[in-house]
This record gives C-alpha cells, sequence and structure tokens, in this order.
C-alpha cells in the first residue's frame, strides 16, 4: 500500500465515521447506518459512543504521537556546542565525529544511550550535516599538480 492510498483509505474513514454521526443524529437507527454504510452494529455504536464522549473532535482522524525525545531541545543545543569544540576537545583522537564517537559523547554528557545508527538522523533534525573529511596525502605538492593539469593533461586528451 502505499503512502497516498493509504491517506485516501484513512480519508475515506474519517468520512464514514462523520457520517455515522450525521445520520445517528439525524435519527436513524444502528442497524440502517450500518447498512448504509457498510458497517456492524457493533461498529457503528463504538462510533455513536466515541462521538458522544468526545464530540465531532473525538470521529477526526488524528495522528499517533510517538514517542517523546530522549533529548531535551536545550541538550541539543548544548550537544551542538560540544560538536562545535571538536573531537579532540573530548578525548578522542583526531578532528572526525564518527556516529560512534557522537553516540559515546551522548551517553558520557547526558546520561542517554544512542546506538550509532540513529545518531545520523538526529544530527539531522538539529541542523548539523554530514561531513565527509577529504582525504589527501600529506605529501601532496600543490604546486606540482597544478602545473601538470596546465600541461600534462593536455597533452593526453584526444585531439578532435
Amino acid at each position: 500500500m502505499t503512502r497516498k492510498e493509504k491517506g485516501s483509505k484513512q480519508a475515506w474513514w474519517e468520512y464514514r465515521r462523520q457520517r455515522v454521526w450525521e445520520m445517528h443524529e439525524a435519527g436513524y437507527r444502528q442497524q440502517a447506518i450500518g447498512d448504509a454504510l457498510g458497517l456492524s452494529q457493533s461498529g457503528v455504536s463504538r462510533i455513536v459512543q466515541r462521538g458522544r464522549t468526545g464530540g465531532v473532535v473525538a470521529l477526526q482522524r488524528r495522528k499517533a504521537e510517538g514517542r517523546t525525545a530522549r533529548l531535551t531541545l536545550a541538550q541539543k543545543a548544548m550537544l551542538l556546542e560540544k560538536l562545535r569544540q571538536g573531537a579532540t576537545a573530548h578525548g578522542f583522537q583526531g578532528e572526525v565525529w564518527t556516529c560512534e564517537r557522537v553516540a559515546v559523547l551522548i551517553e558520557r554528557e547526558f546520561g542517554v544511550k544512542y546506538h550509532a545508527d540513529y545518531i545520523g538522523p538526529l544530527l539531522r533534525s538539529c541542523g548539523w550535516s554530514v561531513q565527509k573529511p577529504v582525504v589527501r596525502a600529506t605529501q601532496r605538492d600543490e604546486a606540482a599538480l597544478q602545473q601538470w593539469w596546465n600541461e600534462g593533461w593536455p597533452a593526453l586528451k584526444k585531439k578532435p
């Protein structure tokens, strides 16, 4: 089932709940409502009970809330500050932040344990983009490289 189909199905369910409530308010019997809308009498009864206790708002579709975040907004802001300080400032060798290192930092600083696979999405939600270090040889000679690009490379290219 695609997301579009799922959304239209949920919209249909919401419409049907609203219609059950309208027909109930108009005085139709539960069996007649069920026959008209393809519901069992107990299904109609549940919808009517939901409408009685919560009103029309209770019949509307609502998104599941999901789990609460383990880090507060203030802790996420503190995490970004700590990441900006660099990896070596927190006892790691080298200036590269890996997901494993960030997970260790979070557990050490905030006492919250995250799996390394979730660190990427967590950092993206905080506005921190993934940085991939550029790996270059320490013996690299930029002047010689530029000279080769200007002189050696054109000689290797095909002539028209």
